[in-house]
């Protein structure tokens, strides 16, 4: 009996047909997740951890070319001019976008924590009319000059809890689902403070210009001492692989020359050690010499 080519042929058309047709369902399904994450990229989840210790104090730190929390202000008005851009470019429906503001520990003042949660802005499809999102700017720029200005005029400066917010609390209040998370720190890149200084050999929780010159940071063979002695931050159990960082305000003694390039060290190595896949280190410049880098941290 003679084989039915016809039918045969018919039969390898379809297996074809429908071999060719899951190949399609399963690009389809990798096309939509591969959208769905460009997607969730788009909205912004920023967050700004201001250190107000006596770094920001116009007395203790004198610069005749702008105070260092006028130089804050400054980078603050680049973010939040940003952050309103990202906004108004996009489409309405796609609108899931928030920005906040930190400080640690909190301030004692209900008036100031007041201001501070006031900073705490969320925009979707249905409030981000464009009078509120260009409030933005003008809020953050009333409400942060208040905060610095208070805790200046207060003068009880006991430093900035830097560890303890990334140990307890950064998880929860800087990393959301489906966003793209920035920490932007406004420090000077010291860690330092009078309830948080603990110890362990030569891995520390804090970092001054006493603890640098200690371990004998100060020379050209730093990065020797560095190494042989296990230098650097505590280690922390943290994974923040959805979390980008950037530090704006390092501001190193001017006594070591190798002072900045030490800070660097510690924070990135920390850095590293918590899985952060991006993040840049910027010292305390002027403030329209740090727009672009700004702009395009946030833009990525």
């Amino acid at each position: 009996m003679k084989p039915n080519y016809l039918y045969l042929f018919i039969w390898l058309l379809m297996v074809i047909a429908c071999k060719e047709e899951e190949k399609n369902t399963l690009e389809e399904v990798n096309n939509t997740d591969i959208f769905s994450k460009k997607k969730s990229i788009k909205n912004l989840n920023i967050s700004i951890l201001l250190d107000l210790s006596d770094r920001i104090s116009p007395v203790k730190n004198v610069n005749t070319t702008m105070d260092y929390y006028k130089r804050d202000l400054g980078y603050i008005s680049t973010i939040t001019e940003s952050f309103k851009k990202h906004i108004l470019n996009k489409k309405t429906r796609t609108i899931n976008d928030q920005i906040q503001v930190f400080v640690d520990p909190e301030p004692s003042d209900i008036t100031l924590n007041e201001k501070i949660g006031a900073l705490k802005l969320e925009f979707n499809r249905f409030n981000a009319t464009k009078s509120y999102v260009d409030s933005t700017k003008e809020i953050y720029q009333s409400n942060c000059k208040e905060i610095y200005e208070s805790a200046i005029k207060d003068d009880k400066y006991i430093g900035s809890d830097l560890f303890n917010f990334f140990k307890n609390k950064v998880t929860n209040y800087c990393i959301k689902k489906e966003q793209r998370n920035i920490l932007i720190i406004l420090t000077d890149g010291y860690m330092y403070h009078k309830d948080s200084r603990i110890r362990d050999k030569n891995k520390t929780t804090y970092l001054t210009p006493k603890l640098i010159r200690e371990f004998k940071l100060n020379n050209n063979n730093w990065q020797q001492h560095f190494e042989k002695n296990n230098l650097g931050f505590l280690p922390l159990k943290q994974n923040l692989e959805d979390l980008e960082i950037l530090i704006l305000g390092i501001n190193p003694v001017k006594q070591n020359p190798f002072e900045k390039d030490v800070i660097k060290t510690y924070w990135s190595i920390w850095f590293n050690k918590m899985n952060v896949k991006k993040y840049r280190i910027e010292s305390a410049d002027l403030p329209v010499h740090l727009e672009d880098v700004i702009n395009d941290f946030i833009k990525y």
